[in-house]
C-alpha cells in the first residue's frame, strides 16, 4: 500500500505541475526542478493522507465499541429498583 500511494502521490505531483504549465501555454518540462517539488510534495499529501484515514478508522472502531457498550449497559444492565 506504501507504494501504491507514493507512486500516486508522485503522478499527482508531475500531472499538477504538468497541467499547470499548461494552461499558461508554457512548455511542459520548462523547470523539470518544478516537477520533482510537485512530485515530492505530492507523495507526503497523499502518505499523509493514508495515515490520516487508517487513524480516523481505528478511532471509528474506539467510538463504536464504546457506543455499543453504552448502549448495553443502558439496556442490559438496568436494576428495576
Amino acid at each position: 500500500m506504501v507504494l501504491s500511494a507514493t507512486v500516486i502521490g508522485a503522478l499527482l505531483g508531475l500531472g499538477t505541475q504538468m497541467y499547470s504549465n499548461a494552461l499558461r501555454k508554457l512548455p511542459y518540462m520548462r523547470h523539470p526542478w518544478e516537477h520533482v517539488v510537485g512530485m515530492g510534495l505530492g507523495v507526503v499529501f497523499v502518505n499523509q493522507l493514508v495515515k490520516w484515514d487508517a487513524q480516523l478508522e481505528k478511532d471509528l472502531d474506539k467510538m463504536l465499541q464504546k457506543a455499543k457498550e453504552a448502549n448495553e449497559r443502558r439496556y442490559f444492565d438496568q436494576d428495576d429498583d
